[in-house]
């Protein structure tokens, strides 16, 4: 646990868990403004004159669209097209990179990256120094304006400066992504109290759900191309650069159709909060897929995204013994180009 949170008066229930004494805290965010600290995350800074060059090759997004405006989601793969983390990937100055992923594999990553960093004039950083601060709800905007001074950007674009960065990411509500030293949180998060009921960062991750965006954790590393995550529909592949590496394997599943698992999202009949890994069964007790991530909404009910078989009339699923309701997606599973969300 990053040494900020330790002054808060919460109760760290893990290195990526943190819980408020809220009463209701999603149903705080459905009805005013909250504040979390996003300690899900981590950050992997990639620095040197080579830095472009270097992530072009490593990276499934266009580096040139990454600008200081537009911050894109990315994928990092095996040469199997197999997923070691997926990030959003922000410009912070000249030959400064950043990633923002969850925590439990910014290492890997950058000792994956590292084999490849040797021939580039890089550098790879896993920052410890750095906080990151949720904000969600009707007033988010405002009051990142008010108390941080940098306006909101749209989604999946960035602004501030080189020390401060704020993100827009997608939801039922308005949420925005602060980035900022540590030196400075405890003074920010107080500010931000003033006007933002403090909740526990399961809001935040329960948002992601309800958005349809998967954060790849170290039980699925290794193991999922990116459109079993619908990468491609939120606009974190680019089919128009050159090579990467995984490239050839998952320009080939997009082309040929041959994604045959998709993450859906869903609504669990039961009190059972499932863990990561869970299998989805049909009604002969076959596992058709497996959790993602889940988290308990305003109503107190499991709300869940699942990567599962994408064939149809399966009958009944559940999960851990509980009826799983399949949800709309947010979004249509369908090929999003960066280069045409980077001009929205």
């Amino acid at each position: 646990m990053y040494d900020w949170i330790s002054a808060l008066e919460a109760e760290p229930l893990s290195d990526d868990r943190i819980r408020f004494d809220t009463r209701d805290p999603a149903r705080q965010a459905l009805d005013g403004t909250v504040v979390t600290p996003l300690v899900q995350f981590g950050v992997l800074d990639v620095t040197g004159i080579d830095a472009e060059k270097f992530l072009q090759g490593q990276a499934s997004t266009q580096l040139a669209l990454v600008d200081g405006d537009f911050a894109p989601l990315t994928v990092f793969c095996t040469p199997k097209g197999r997923m070691l983390a997926n990030a959003q990937l922000l410009r912070v100055a000249e030959e400064h990179y950043r990633l923002i992923m969850h925590r439990d594999l910014v290492d890997s990553l950058a000792e994956h990256l590292r084999k490849f960093a040797v021939f580039y004039k890089v550098e790879l950083a896993t920052r410890q120094d750095l906080a990151l601060i949720g904000l969600v709800g009707q007033e988010a905007g405002a009051l990142a304006e008010v108390r941080l001074g940098v306006a909101p950007p749209s989604i999946w674009h960035q602004s501030g400066d080189a020390e401060t960065q704020l993100l827009a990411h997608p939801g039922p509500r308005q949420r925005l992504l602060a980035l900022l030293p540590a030196s400075r949180a405890t003074e920010i998060w107080r500010r931000l109290v003033d006007q933002a009921t403090p909740v526990d960062n399961a809001v935040w991750c329960l948002h992601d759900i309800q958005a349809g965006l998967a954060w790849l954790t170290a039980q699925h590393r290794d193991a999922l191309l990116p459109q079993m995550i619908n990468w491609e529909a939120l606009g974190g592949i680019s089919f128009k650069k050159g090579c990467y590496t995984g490239q050839e394997v998952v320009a080939r599943a997009h082309f040929r159709g041959q994604v045959k698992r998709r993450t859906m999202r869903g609504q669990l009949e039961g009190a059972v909060l499932p863990e990561i890994g869970c299998p989805v069964v049909d009604s002969r007790e076959k596992s058709v897929g497996e959790v993602l991530a889940a988290e308990r909404d305003a109503y107190d009910q499991a709300e869940v995204l699942v990567v599962m078989s994408t064939k149809e009339d399966m009958g009944p699923l559940s999960v851990a013994g509980q009826k799983l309701k399949l949800l709309k997606l947010p979004y249509p599973v369908e090929r999003l180009d960066p280069e045409t969300l980077a001009t929205l």
